[in-house]
Formats: C-alpha cells, sequence, structure tokens
C-alpha cells in the first residue's frame, strides 16, 4: 500500500468484439509474455465453442460464470499475542473479479482436454452452471471462513 496518495484505477479499453471492459480484463489476465492476440485467440475460439454448445450467447455464460465463482469472504491471517488467527474478512469488489478471473483461469489450465479453448470453454460452462473446480474453490473459501467465524472479532 502507497503511504502518500491512493493509486488511480486503470481504466482498461473494451474489447472490439464484444465492447466489454471484463472480458479486457480476462484477455489480460490470461495472457503470458505479452502475447495479447494468442490469448484472445484462446478466448473467442473458447466463446465459439460455448455458442455452438448451447444456444445462449457466450457472453452471457461468460458473466454468469464469473458471478458464481466470485468469492464473498475470505479468511486472513492476524497475528495476536503469539497466535495465529484465520479471521473472516469480506472482500471488496475489485479484489472478487480478480480472484474469480484468476481460479477460472487457473483451474481451466489444469484441465484434462486438449488445447487451451476446449479447457476454458469447459471451465466456463461448469462455472455457469455452479459445478466445476473453481466453484469448488469458492465454497471452500467460504467453509473455512465459516469455521473461523469464532475470531471475526479480531478484524482491523
Amino acid at each position: 500500500m502507497p503511504r502518500r496518495r491512493e493509486v488511480p484505477e486503470r481504466v482498461s479499453i473494451p474489447d472490439p468484439r464484444f465492447n466489454s471492459q471484463l472480458v479486457t480484463k480476462f484477455i489480460n489476465c490470461m495472457m503470458r509474455d505479452g502475447k495479447k492476440s494468442t490469448a484472445e485467440n484462446i478466448l473467442y475460439g473458447a466463446f465459439d465453442i460455448i455458442k455452438s454448445k448451447t444456444s445462449e450467447s457466450p457472453l452471457k455464460i461468460f458473466e454468469q460464470a464469473l458471478d458464481n465463482v466470485k468469492p464473498v469472504i475470505e479468511v486472513k491471517s492476524r497475528r495476536v499475542g503469539g497466535s495465529t488467527y484465520q479471521v473472516p474478512t469480506e472482500i471488496r469488489p475489485s479484489r472478487r473479479m480478480a480472484l474469480g478471473i484468476r481460479w477460472i483461469i487457473g483451474f481451466a489450465r489444469n484441465r484434462a482436454e486438449r488445447g487451451m479453448a476446449r479447457k476454458l470453454a469447459a471451465e466456463l460452462l461448469d462455472a455457469a452452471n455452479s459445478r466445476g473446480a473453481s466453484i469448488k474453490k469458492k465454497e471452500d473459501t467460504h467453509k473455512m471462513a465459516e469455521a473461523n467465524k469464532a475470531f471475526a472479532h479480531y478484524r482491523w
């Protein structure tokens, strides 16, 4: 955290195909080694696969998947009197989005299908239908916070 002033949040330019800042943010998070066109091709390929598998708009399914994956509460380590407590805290909206995007991309990369576009499409469809590894991660995070609710008074 900076001491002098608050850092302004960068505004990303909406992507050309769907005119959505959320899609741009997802592409930027998925990008490796500055290869943005490759990341775009993977995401748009995943959207094409989603469109062929379902009758709905891929953007709608994408947003639904992100909404289902975003966590509301998490635990943070807090050291009090020589012992460390896992204190449940609410997550601010920008971090919720970042965690949701990170989890979807991470679990998509670990899937068994061939080709990143197929992996990503499958993970997005699973997340939109409230199943899959990224949803399990969210539920585990919430369970951990629920289990440590007794330490909520240590919140700062």
